[in-house]
């Protein structure tokens, strides 16, 4: 049996990446695809804040806790993220609805739906 070596890749589990260093299995094309899916990536300027926490209502999200300490709303995090204020999220919308998302970067932890919740 013959196999074609190009569409082979020696990968390191450990690491997610091919011997060449390429990332490999669900890094790039996932990462792309959930990049597609947002309507803006902003780019964040030097000083920009985290979001360190949601501030949620009846279980929905009604606003964020940033790094600096202070907490704002759904639609100011999106204003703030727009002006670059706020780093790794995007922003995409539902209906007329416009809302943040973690940028895919390969790690769960920081994404928004596991930042710790506060009632808001």
């Amino acid at each position: 049996m013959i196999e074609n070596s190009r569409n082979l890749k020696n990968t390191d589990n450990d690491n997610g990446k091919s011997t060449d260093g390429q990332k490999t299995g669900k890094g790039t094309l996932g990462e792309a695809l959930a990049r597609n899916a947002l309507d803006d990536i902003p780019q964040p300027k030097s000083d920009a804040k985290e979001i360190v926490g949601l501030v949620k209502s009846s279980g929905r999200i009604t606003g964020y806790r940033l790094s600096d300490g202070s907490t704002v709303s759904k639609q100011e995090g999106v204003s703030l993220a727009k002006d670059g204020e706020i780093k790794g999220v995007g922003i995409a919308h539902r209906k007329d609805t416009e809302y943040l998302k973690s940028l895919p970067d390969g790690t769960e932890d920081n994404n928004l739906g596991n930042l710790p919740s506060i009632s808001g």
